[in-house]
């Protein structure tokens, strides 16, 4: 059972079967299948205009979707909204807002809390666990508008874990922050994997997700291909997943991925 007595149906997990999403009348998502097991840390990649930011947000049934289903723990996105934890892009929270950091991550607990109602006792525990976890707990009092970049990308990730989530959707964590902090968060997003959570990031640093996430899945309104970084050493899926020529450079990143990977492989042929 799940938490509030829901049932599952079978593994644990995000679970995309058959999705296809319009939006505007026109065709964003087509046919999308994709599992996300618990235990995994899965890099969702596609250039822009790929359809991954719309595929996080069908996943929280924040978009209608025009066939197909998505499953979290065997329910359905609307009887699991206290099973997902969601990191949107960091743009998209109101930094100016003059709260602290405490009271931002707290705003994470809505669903539990309940609207114009006071946060308890258990809801402050879980905020300050989910602190600890992005060491975060010494700034508790501090505006957020006084946080540097890899400090606000921090206290996005808290917000979602203090709902104490089996799932996490990540929009594009990595963006715009310094190298110190990208570590500290790949960090911290293996482990909660390696706790049981089913992890979906989508990011632009095909490197880092090539090299930390346990596979990729490139998407590009439809799945083009999933798999692990030796299992994707093919060239000629990037290339129709990024429409790009057989010149391109992002092909040598995806190249030296695979052999750091599996260093007896061959060498890749362009």
């Amino acid at each position: 059972m799940t938490r509030g007595g829901l049932s599952r149906a079978g593994a644990d997990g995000i679970d995309v079967d058959a999705l296809s999403v319009d939006l505007g009348g026109r065709p964003v998502l087509t046919d999308v299948n994709l599992r996300v097991r618990a235990g995994e840390l899965v890099g969702l990649l596609g250039p822009n205009g790929a359809g991954k930011t719309t595929l996080l947000r069908s996943i929280l049934g924040l978009v209608p979707t025009r066939i197909g289903t998505v499953r979290i723990d065997g329910v359905r996105p609307a009887a699991a909204r206290s099973l997902i934890g969601y990191v949107p892009q960091r743009h998209e929270f109101a930094w100016d807002f003059p709260i602290t950091v405490e009271e931002a991550v707290l705003t994470g607990r809505t669903a539990r809390i309940g609207w114009m109602r006071r946060p308890r006792a258990a809801d402050y525990r879980a905020t300050d666990d989910a602190l600890e976890r992005v060491e975060m707990a010494a700034l508790r009092r501090r505006p957020v508008g006084e946080l540097s970049g890899g400090q606000r990308q921090r206290v996005l990730v808290a917000r979602a874990l203090s709902l104490t989530p089996t799932a996490l959707l990540l929009d594009e964590p990595f963006t715009g922050l310094d190298m110190p902090s990208q570590e500290l968060l790949t960090d911290l997003f293996t482990r909660l994997a390696g706790e049981g959570h089913a992890i979906l990031m989508t990011t632009h640093d095909l490197a880092g997700a090539l090299h930390s996430c346990s596979r990729v899945c490139l998407l590009n309104r439809h799945v083009v291909a999933d798999g692990s970084a030796i299992e994707l050493a093919d060239t000629a899926v990037w290339m129709r997943a990024f429409q790009i020529r057989a010149d391109n450079p992002l092909l040598r990143v995806v190249a030296a991925a695979a052999d750091e990977r599996h260093p007896a492989s061959d060498a890749l042929t362009h």
